[in-house]
């Protein structure tokens, strides 16, 4: 087993189950096309990583991740609870099969670099916590050494404040925190727009 590993939590890309708040605005179908673009351009980003599982809801949606697989790369579904829960079995369970530095990230920011997960490996040396700030008060990015559970109890997800809250509780349970640069998660159309303008740009 690596000591390192990367979980990445996505979903299987269904016509009004993903990026909600985003078809709102758009449309389920353009938003749907807009969540299998945004996590194809994430795991493109991290194909250099080996050391990889992908986590995906809901729990009989593997088929339809099947495609995003690479070779050594694994699938594991999330199972039921809040995020919180979730995060702490995604966990429990790598660090049970015998990794030392766990990362997990989202599919919602195509920001994300190979460099930063072997920063945040890096970090995990001699940091317990590790955390991606995204500019919507949550965070991208989430890294631990060991299972720290209470971490994530009573945290209000989806909000503005799950970041400082997890920092507040990170701090009160001793953790040595390392925070990484700062990115956005695409939620909205403005954010959705910018992110296309922004790839053609680079393309």
């Amino acid at each position: 087993m690596d000591s390192e590993k990367l979980i990445i939590f996505l979903k299987a890309p269904r016509i009004g189950t993903v990026k909600t708040r985003l078809a709102k605005s758009i449309g389920e179908q353009r938003a749907c096309d807009a969540y299998r673009t945004m996590v194809e351009s994430v795991l493109k980003s991290l194909n250099s990583l080996a050391n990889v599982d992908l986590w995906f809801a809901p729990d009989d949606g593997e088929d339809e991740i099947k495609a995003w697989l690479r070779e050594s790369w694994r699938a594991f579904p999330q199972g039921g609870g809040d995020l919180g829960e979730r995060l702490k079995r995604g966990f429990e369970k790598t660090f049970g099969e015998g990794s030392q530095r766990v990362v997990i990230i989202g599919s919602d920011c195509p920001e994300i670099r190979a460099e930063d997960i072997r920063a945040a490996w890096q970090k995990l040396k001699d940091h317990d916590l590790v955390v991606g700030p995204a500019t919507d008060g949550g965070y991208w990015l989430i890294g631990l050494r060991t299972p720290q559970p209470k971490l994530f109890e009573n945290i209000s997800w989806s909000s503005e404040q799950v970041l400082a809250e997890t920092l507040q509780r990170a701090k009160a349970l001793g953790l040595r925190i390392q925070l990484l640069r700062i990115l956005s998660d695409v939620d909205t159309e403005t954010e959705w727009n910018a992110y296309v303008q922004n790839r053609n740009w680079s393309c």
